[in-house]
């Protein structure tokens, strides 16, 4: 069964539809079926993945109001092995029309339900609060990867985050853990960066993940092509570090998926995370990029962005 990974900070502007995109695609890169879901009405994931706005296509929206299946919703990226669940911007009517429908924050978790034996990694991007929309996907979700920023002010909002998974845990999704906390927009050369880390690291402990991501401009340029990082420049410091990201995340998951089997000897791991260099990755890619029009396509993608 695959593991559903939500991208989560109530926070704006922490990097979290760019760590959902990168992650995801990287995951893809490593020749594992990845799917990656736009939780977010403003749909930044999936105009990051080239899909134009189109009010007629089957969205996130559509799951959680019980309009159409997941299956209904895929569709096919660039990447060979990842597809997305798009969103539109009626998501953000999905807050009210929910508060009084039966198990309201289990739509989702239900919706993925029949999918999660096909994807070895679900990725679901979060909108920037505590909402309802927010409370679906960690109900959904195995564990919760939380973007920061490396300034003081990113620290603020972190015990609410905190509280709120707790909360849920205790009602709703007992096995819902922390994956991890990732550093985004890092500058590893000022001071106050540095403090921050380690204040991370002594909360945090082995949570804090080693990878951190620096701020890279073709990491900020991708979204307007279209495109993961990897996609639009595979050696720059932006993919790079979410490659490397996506190696610490699979070696997780291994580490969750063994400790969780007590007595038993530990299943043979299909994915090689070692795999996972910038070479291997662009070669990858161009044989993806090859292979794309084989694929058969679910929905319109804007091929010119």
């Amino acid at each position: 069964m695959g593991r559903v990974i939500a991208v989560a900070n109530q926070k704006g502007g922490v990097g979290k539809t760019t760590t959902a995109i990168n992650l995801a695609a990287s995951f893809a890169a490593a020749e594992v079926n990845t799917l990656l879901v736009d939780c977010d009405p403003q749909s930044n994931a999936t105009s990051g993945l080239g899909f134009v706005k189109d009010p007629e296509r089957v969205s996130s929206y559509h799951l959680l109001m019980g309009a159409a299946t997941a299956e209904e919703a895929l569709q096919t990226t660039e990447l060979e092995q990842l597809w997305l669940i798009p969103s539109h911007k009626n998501l953000i009517g999905a807050n009210l029309e929910l508060v009084d429908a039966d198990r309201r924050e289990f739509r989702m978790r239900e919706a993925l339900a029949p999918l999660r034996d096909r994807f070895q990694f679900v990725v679901l991007d979060c909108p920037p609060a505590l909402d309802l929309l927010t409370l679906n996907a960690l109900v959904a979700a195995d564990a919760v990867l939380i973007p920061m920023q490396g300034e003081y002010f990113a620290l603020e909002g972190i015990s609410e985050l905190l509280d709120t998974i707790e909360r849920i845990r205790a009602a709703l999704n007992p096995e819902l853990a922390i994956e991890g906390v990732v550093l985004t927009m890092f500058d590893e050369r000022t001071n106050l960066a540095q403090q921050v880390k380690t204040e991370l690291k002594n909360f945090f402990g082995d949570k804090l993940c080693t990878t951190t991501v620096p701020r890279n401009i073709r990491l900020a340029e991708a979204p307007s092509h279209g495109k993961p990082a990897l996609v639009y420049d595979p050696r720059s410091r932006g993919a790079e570090s979410y490659i490397k990201l996506a190696k610490e995340m699979i070696e997780r998951s291994v580490i969750s998926r063994q400790s969780s089997v007590v007595g038993e000897e530990p299943a043979a791991e299909p994915l090689a995370a070692e795999a996972l260099t910038t070479e291997q990755t662009e070669e990858r890619r161009e044989t993806q990029e090859a292979k794309v029009e084989e694929i058969p396509a679910t929905g319109e993608m804007d091929k010119s962005a």
